[in-house]
């Protein structure tokens, strides 16, 4: 409800000022294939969890989440497409480190259950945040509803491998107090 004070009182430029500033084009590419690559590393991180894993269902959620962050990935890649930009087409090794996926070969060697929730839920953090990151800016209103809803999957992706992740550890740690 607005006030009379409020109503009364101009609005002025400083209103505008806690707004971040329009993103050139070339940096809306450059954020966008950004998120690209978390999603190539994503794919590739949760194809190997469910290559690594016993539990069909399991198996099942990664190869699912595996497939929906291709399809962010190509979302993505459209965008870039319509902005005049080259699309980048993986994810790198380097960038997968800081992206959360670099440990997923070894927990799924071991074939750790809970190692490899453990990476899972660590990569998932590591999207979340490059997700976070892209919407602090003011990006066209297009993409920004595009990396809204995508954000809004990846959260709910983490919570749910987050879950698996306490679930699977407190299952290990009733059963070691019966022992």
């Amino acid at each position: 409800m607005i006030n009379d004070y409020e109503a009364t009182k101009p609005i002025t430029q400083d209103a505008t000022l806690e707004r971040p500033a329009n993103l050139s084009n070339d940096d809306v590419i450059s954020l966008l294939n950004g998120l690209i690559e978390t999603c190539k590393d994503g794919q590739e991180g949760f194809t190997s969890a469910a290559e690594g894993i016993d539990r069909s269902d399991l198996k099942t959620l990664f190869y699912e989440f595996g497939q929906q962050r291709s399809q962010f990935a190509g979302e993505l890649q459209a965008l870039v497409q319509s902005l005049g930009g080259d699309p980048e087409n993986s994810g790198s090794v380097a960038g997968s480190l800081h992206r959360g996926w670099i440990n997923i070969k070894s927990a799924v060697t071991g074939r750790d259950e809970g190692s490899i929730l453990n990476e899972c839920e660590r990569g998932e953090d590591s999207a979340k945040a490059a997700y976070q990151s892209a919407l602090e800016n003011a990006l066209p209103s297009h993409v920004q509803n595009t990396v809204q809803t995508q954000y809004v999957a990846i959260q709910s992706a983490h919570d749910r491998i987050k879950a698996l992740r306490d679930s699977f550890n407190n299952d290990k740690t009733s059963a070691a107090r019966t022992s």
